[in-house]
């Protein structure tokens, strides 16, 4: 994991911090984890983890399932995450402990979490994503080929993984349900497409048996899938849950109406995965917009994403639209800010007026794309003088004839400030 990474998920970790900081009463709040702050951590995090999948041909469909397994894995963890920090904002005696302090105790959980345990869970997914994407390759072909087990056959092999070597049986076997690759974690085997009788195909109850020896060890039998199969990069049932998971409704996608036995990871995971995202094709960067993000801006705000995502490399979240709460449009993970998105059709200055009104109730970073023919010395005075009453605005990007461009707020409130036709050629 390089250091940037760990920079900015470190950050995200603070900020989600503060937000719990800011909660009353006596218990974690489930909610918070749909919270921006929250919302931020868990999207850095499973940024992260989507970091294995970049350089791995597959299926479109395969990738946004593994993508979305990967979001999923992540906002578990950040209720975990919340729930271990939460007690230690009080002291010995009860009384609350200064932020500093208290986001001081609770470093260690971002260092052992985001840092340690981090390693070894990218590995994993990279393992899980590679095989996986062979088990596309394989399902074309389906029942032309056998499969053969392999290991990576030097001194650091796992004997129990030994124990698999050479396995050899048709595609549609069960066998490769429980015991295809990888094994746990830092696990290296591998599984190769072999022509039919070149290898004795291994009987099927002795391929169970060696694969009973070789997960021996997983007595909470945690790693027995298969990611392609499955189209998981990380099994229902890891570290951040409980066995039952893996025969839960609500990770099969559908209602969960079982009787829970942990109900704050129930609700947790099933407040995670509601929150649906659908991944929008660029050229570069990436968008993902949420399916209840506003319907009525959301063509345009898809149109504004993309932009950036092709011109700049962004990678950009359209968010979650809550009703009675302040919403803004989009979070830009790469830079890390929060923006709202305005499109102006009418060549007015109350129409500009009205827009970056509106625009500051929700972010301090505004972008607003310019389609009407509003001459450039209306758009300046609309926006430098709705600036002066939008004290928390830092920035507006105004894109127009496929350009843009970034004015600070000490550049717009300035009396001769001026918006360009050249700045837009």
């Amino acid at each position: 994991m390089d250091k940037e990474t760990t920079k900015k998920l470190s950050a995200a970790f603070s900020s989600m911090m503060k937000a719990l900081y800011r909660e009353g009463g006596a218990a974690l709040r489930i909610g918070i984890l749909a919270e921006p702050d929250a919302q931020n951590f868990i999207e850095t995090h499973a940024e992260a983890l989507d970091g294995a999948l970049k350089e791995i041909p597959m299926s479109d469909v395969m990738r946004r399932r593994l993508t979305e397994s990967n979001y999923v894995f992540s906002g578990i963890k950040a209720f975990h995450e919340a729930n271990e920090a939460f007690p230690s904002m009080l002291d010995e005696k009860g009384n609350r402990k200064p932020f500093e302090q208290f986001l001081n105790d609770v470093r260690s959980i971002n260092d052992k979490y985001n840092k340690h345990y981090l390693r070894a869970e990218y590995g994993f997914v990279d393992a899980s994503a590679q095989m996986a994407a062979k088990w596309e390759q394989f399902a074309e072909d389906g029942e032309r080929y056998d499969l053969q087990y392999r290991t990576a056959g030097d001194d650091r092999v796992r004997p129990e993984h030994a124990a698999l070597n050479n396995v050899t049986l048709p595609f549609a076997d069960p066998f490769w349900r429980e015991f295809y690759p990888p094994n746990g974690w830092n696990c290296r085997c591998t599984v190769v497409q072999v022509r039919k009788n070149k290898y004795p195909t291994t009987p099927h109850e002795e391929a169970m048996n060696r694969g009973e020896e070789a997960l021996a060890n997983d007595k909470h039998r945690m790693f027995r899938f298969n990611p392609g199969i499955e189209q998981k990069a990380i099994p229902d049932y890891n570290p951040y849950t409980i066995s039952r998971c893996c025969n839960c409704d609500a990770a099969k996608g559908k209602l969960s109406t079982a009787r829970p036995l942990d109900q704050d990871l129930c609700n947790a995971c099933q407040l995670v995965r509601s929150m649906d995202y659908e991944e929008i094709e660029t050229e570069r960067g990436r968008v993902r917009v949420h399916e209840k993000h506003g319907q009525n801006e959301r063509a345009d705000n898809i149109e504004i994403a993309r932009y950036l995502a092709n011109k700049y490399g962004r990678n950009i979240v359209l968010r979650q639209q809550i009703p009675g709460q302040k919403n803004y449009d989009a979070t830009d993970l790469t830079l890390g800010k929060k923006q709202e998105y305005k499109r102006n059709n009418t060549a007015t200055y109350s129409a500009i007026d009205k827009a970056v009104r509106k625009a500051k109730d929700q972010a301090d970073s505004i972008v607003l794309h310019v389609t009407s023919d509003i001459d450039y010395d209306t758009l300046s005075k609309a926006i430098h003088d709705r600036l002066w009453k939008a004290e928390n605005v830092t920035e507006v990007m105004i894109i127009r004839n496929g350009k843009d461009v970034t004015y600070t707020r000490e550049q717009m409130l300035k009396n001769d400030f001026k918006i360009k036709w050249d700045d837009f050629r």
